[in-house]
């Protein structure tokens, strides 16, 4: 690979300013220091959609409280298998995000992470059966061995008083604890990590730049045709690059589309917006210290599984409950109304509707949803916190998320939860979609990328050393390997200061 120094002309082109193309930027950066980046992003800062700290749960996802990792079949049995997934997913963030840190490239850990007790609550005699099942299974798996059970009202009361205190005393009501948890603030983590980007060589921000259209050029690189949306009149660009990659969070199926790679054709988008119950009463705030998370309302998706979350938000203690979902046409929080339009085509109009025919339960779900009162809200939140009063909240606006559909030879069109990635066959545009656990698992995500768009140099000694440098537990499997992985996981630990 060689590096082009005509202006607009890059090794590498980076869309979106979120935490998926700021750790892509510094793990190309860290293994080939000589590629030249071009980071485009159409807001006038970085981290102000989906990174953004107000808009998502902020939870360093590793399973350790999210039940949709857990599903249990109809026979009664725990699946644990995404949960394990998503454990080492978020171990390869921390040991990477601590390598930051040990070359100041991070400053203070502190500043975007800390460590909340991680905790399962659950309601009704079926529900607490199976939070039980789960913890016998999950507690004797390495990772998991910390995990504490109690369906003891006074024992749960001891970790969570706000969600005991005025509970019925004929409840049935069982937790889950883990007190290493984590809190994560990735709109801090990914400014932070771009601030250190613009001071390198060979890397451009270009702050205030929509992408119009993308297409390839004869000898083979792809040309961005990009509006500069900090100027009065329309100054449009053309960026041309040898190696796309699409982070552009809901924004990114549009300009997928614009490509027109065939690995593309089937898929559409379905938006869906979120909003937070945000506590005003500091004495209130004081009392929670963990990330309590429920089970999920049938039809829900995962973003809107229900939390009564104690948060670290620039600074500041927060408590923040929800997220309610609803319906939206806009694929980003900072979009327009015609997103989902433009989105529709020949190759994905089908498996569109067949997700709508499919999925009622979603969309009388999302119906029930958007036309909630406070007082609707209130309720829910009252599930949790039953001495919870209305003037203690205010309502916020959260981020947008798009859920994948995709068209399954089998299946027909298929709804998909998590996050995909797609790329063209010859691996020089990729593109993520979808959303949870995304931020999480960014940095598995991001070398599943490298891997699959610059082969040759992933599999190299060269590639192969460093990534072992900044992420000690690659390609190991942790369960197998447990007694290392604790030695590494403690001194990772020590770094971020957890």
């Amino acid at each position: 690979m060689t590096t082009n120094n005509t202006q607009n002309h890059a090794d590498v082109i980076l869309v979106g300013g979120g935490i998926m193309s700021a750790t892509l930027g510094l793990l190309i950066k860290e293994l080939q220091p000589n590629l030249k980046i071009i980071i485009l992003e159409r807001l006038p800062k970085v981290a102000e959609e989906s990174s953004s700290a107000w808009n998502n749960a902020g939870t360093g996802h590793s399973a350790l409280c999210e039940l949709n990792y857990t599903p249990e079949d109809e026979n009664g049995n725990i699946n644990i298998s995404k949960a394990l997934k998503i454990f080492e997913s978020f171990q390869y963030s921390k040991e990477f995000w601590a390598y930051l840190v040990q070359k100041s490239i991070i400053k203070n850990p502190g500043s975007f992470i800390k460590t909340v007790p991680h905790m399962s609550f659950v309601r009704g005699k079926e529900n607490v059966e199976f939070l039980k099942k789960r913890q016998a299974i999950l507690s004797k798996t390495p990772g998991f061995d910390t995990m504490l059970f109690s369906k003891n009202p006074e024992e749960i009361k001891k970790w969570i008083p706000l969600v005991m205190v005025g509970r019925s005393k004929k409840e049935v009501v069982a937790a889950t604890y883990i007190e290493k948890g984590t809190d994560v603030n990735f709109g801090s983590l990914t400014t932070q990590i771009f601030d250190y980007l613009k001071t390198q060589k060979n890397v451009k921000l270009r702050l205030s730049h929509e992408v119009q259209d993308i297409e390839r050029e004869d000898d083979k690189t792809w040309k961005l045709t990009v509006d500069n949306l900090a100027t009065k009149k329309k100054n449009r660009k053309e960026f041309f690059g040898k190696f796309v990659f699409v982070g552009a969070g809901g924004g990114a199926l549009n300009i997928l589309e614009k490509s027109d790679i065939e690995e593309n054709d089937g898929y559409a988008g379905f938006p869906v917006s979120g909003q937070w119950l945000r506590c005003i009463n500091p004495k209130i705030i004081k009392k929670h210290q963990a990330k309590v998370y429920g089970k999920a309302e049938i039809g829900a998706p995962p973003m809107s599984v229900p939390h009564l979350d104690s948060r670290m938000i620039d600074g500041k203690k927060e408590l923040l409950f929800g997220p309610f979902a609803g319906f939206t046409t806009k694929f980003l929080k900072e979009g327009s109304l015609l997103d989902l339009a433009k989105s529709i085509n020949l190759s994905n109009i089908v498996p569109l509707v067949q997700v709508g025919l499919h999925n009622f339960d979603l969309t009388k779900y999302l119906i029930e949803q958007v036309i909630q009162s406070p007082e609707d809200r209130l309720e829910a939140l009252q599930t949790y916190y039953p001495k919870a009063k209305l003037e203690d909240w205010e309502l916020l606006v959260a981020g947008q998320r798009v859920q994948v559909i995709k068209d399954d030879p089998e299946k027909g069109g298929v709804l998909e939860f998590g996050t995909e990635m797609v790329s063209s066959a010859d691996g020089s545009i990729a593109a993520l979609l979808g959303a949870s656990p995304g931020a999480s698992t960014s940095v598995y995500i991001l070398l599943k990328v490298l891997k699959k768009c610059y082969p040759a140099e992933y599999e190299s000694p060269k590639w192969k050393n460093k990534l072992k440098k900044m992420i000690p537990t690659i390609n190991q499997n942790i369960i197998e390997n447990f007694n290392k992985f604790e030695k590494i996981n403690q001194k990772t630990n020590a770094i971020l200061e957890l």
